[in-house]
């Protein structure tokens, strides 16, 4: 971007932050969601944190698109005070919907102009925040404190507030929550040693809890044999649901990703797969009842969730029509499943790893008992950061490619004496990384592409769009559009901040706009008015 398009966007920031247009609240009647708009690929809104059920973060727009990327320029701004936008916004009938852990807003999204704030100050981890699900006229908030809220989209006002656990137990929450139907589907985050987690589904109108799974077997059920028995590991087993699943209709199934089990680092004292930690689920919404399970990381001792998002799409393989799932595990393997039965179909790594000596029957890899932690130190790749992360992925049906945000990272993981974890096995100690954005074809799960990202670890996630472009950000505060067919770039821009979000694109009055959130402020591109076709 040349000197002259940055200044422009120097001054809009300015003036925006000098007169307060994008701050000032107004009152405008939000309208409600139309619970079919969910079924549909994301045009006119962006209804649910993933744009829509399948986890794809594809759009269909094109009016943006290779041929007038240059000309993108800022359409609007909205600085925030001072925090950290992690969160994927909502857009239904032109209102914005977005988070950070203790603070929802609505804003104009052909303005940024902020309709209502709310705040309700919590205690608990603030790590970040991902957005609101909505229902009808009703959105649904989780908190650092592990509560649940509803508030009425259209002024911010309370409907209800209930506790889904104890954080005093150490519980709190970080996730957008699900709907499905008549369901709120909600999970919990912690990082402690002693807590179990579950899966929960909420009445949307009352607040009253429909169903519970818990990712840990209670004993006698399908699962408890990997658990040490006669002990009460299981129930303290971990397995959290930090992120947001999906839902295929057709079959009417979610998907989600499960945490780590615990102790993280030490598994001498809970021997076995540790069933459903680190595993990929699939459950009924109506019942909470478990269809089948597939896991990345069986009896995991490096910290590798496997919450990353389950992707769903479907092809045809030797005249044969396939449901698939594909996720991109944090454990550096990424793999493709049947959605229906949870049959694996292909397992490959995409990054350089050590840790497992092969993959067995079931298409999950067997750990290599010598790389677990020891008191001595051992090197692993990838280290507890993981490949990947919270980072959304994509999917472009077109090119048939499945985008991650991907890191080479080295740890070296440590056990002391005494059997608990300690020194570099934890995050923000790593020997070395360096982050890459890759193409994968889920095929033959052959990396197609890589484009360099930086040193360190990236933290952008990911949206790719039928105008024939892949936009992201890398690890020196560029945004950038790029050619999702080589990798090539397109556009960029310098932004002076890091995006921890993921980009979305929406259609309003006939003009396509792209939305980052980046540091605290909130960017809307779009074309200019002649450079629309």
């Amino acid at each position: 971007m040349d000197k002259l398009h940055m200044n422009r966007i120097i001054t809009t920031i300015v003036l925006t932050a000098v007169f307060g247009a994008a701050l000032a609240p107004r009152r405008v009647s939000a309208q409600g969601l139309d619970p079919t708009d969910l079924l549909k690929p994301a045009r006119n809104t962006w209804p649910t944190y993933n744009g829509d059920y399948s986890g794809r973060r594809h759009s269909p727009l094109s009016q943006i698109n290779q041929s007038n990327i240059q000309q993108l320029s800022l359409a609007w701004v909205l600085p925030l005070q001072s925090v950290v936008l992690k969160s994927t916004p909502l857009q239904v009938n032109g209102i914005l919907y977005f988070t950070t852990p203790d603070n929802v807003w609505a804003a104009d999204a052909r303005n940024g102009r902020v309709i209502w704030h709310y705040f309700r100050e919590s205690k608990g981890d603030h790590i970040g925040h991902r957005g609101v699900a909505m229902y009808k006229d009703w959105l649904y908030f989780e908190t650092p404190d592990c509560h649940l809220i509803s508030l009425e989209a259209k002024n911010g006002h309370v409907r209800w507030d209930i506790e889904l656990a104890d954080p005093k137990l150490g519980y709190f929450s970080t996730m957008a929550p699900l709907v499905v139907r008549d369901h709120v589907i909600a999970g919990v985050s912690g990082d402690v040693t002693d807590i179990p987690g579950f899966l929960t589904a909420i009445d949307p109108a009352t607040g009253k809890v429909q169903w519970r799974w818990d990712t840990e077997p209670k004993p006698g059920e399908p699962g408890a044999e990997t658990w040490p028995q006669g002990t009460d590991a299981a129930s303290h087993g971990g397995g959290m649901t930090w992120m947001t699943g999906t839902y295929d209709p057709s079959v009417d199934l979610i998907y989600w990703g499960i945490g780590n089990p615990n102790p993280v680092l030490n598994g001498d004292i809970r021997k076995g797969d540790n069933l459903y930690t680190c595993s990929i689920v699939a459950l009924n919404p109506n019942t909470g009842k478990l269809a089948w399970h597939f896991q990345p990381s069986p009896h995991d001792t490096h910290d590798w969730d496997a919450v990353q998002t389950p992707v769903l799409f479907d092809d045809e393989y030797n005249g044969v029509h396939r449901k698939l799932l594909a996720q991109a595990s944090r454990n550096g393997y990424f793999f493709v499943l049947d959605r229906t039965t949870g049959e694996h179909i292909l397992t490959s790594p995409f990054i350089p790893t050590n840790w497992a000596k092969g993959i067995d029957s079931r298409g999950e890899p067997i750990p290599n008992a010598e790389k677990e932690p020891k008191p001595d130190g051992v090197l692993v790749s990838p280290g507890s950061d993981g490949a990947t992360n919270w980072m959304a992925p994509s999917f472009d049906p077109k090119s048939g490619l499945f985008f991650v945000s991907s890191r080479r990272i080295w740890s070296i993981f440590y056990m002391t004496a005494d059997g608990k974890p300690e020194g570099w096995a934890g995050r923000d100690r790593n020997l070395w990384a360096n982050s890459i954005l890759e193409a994968i074809d889920y095929l033959t799960g052959k990396v197609r592409w890589q484009h360099e990202l930086g040193d360190g670890e990236g933290v952008a996630g990911i949206l790719t769009t039928d105008g024939g472009l892949l936009f992201t950000a890398d690890n020196t505060d560029n945004l950038l559009a790029l050619d999702p067919l080589t990798g090539k770039t397109l556009w960029h821009v310098p932004m002076n901040a890091r995006m921890e979000s993921s980009p979305l694109t929406y259609e309003l009055d006939g003009r396509q706009y792209v939305l980052t959130l980046i540091g605290n402020v909130v960017y809307a591109w779009a074309l200019p008015a002649g450079g629309r076709t």
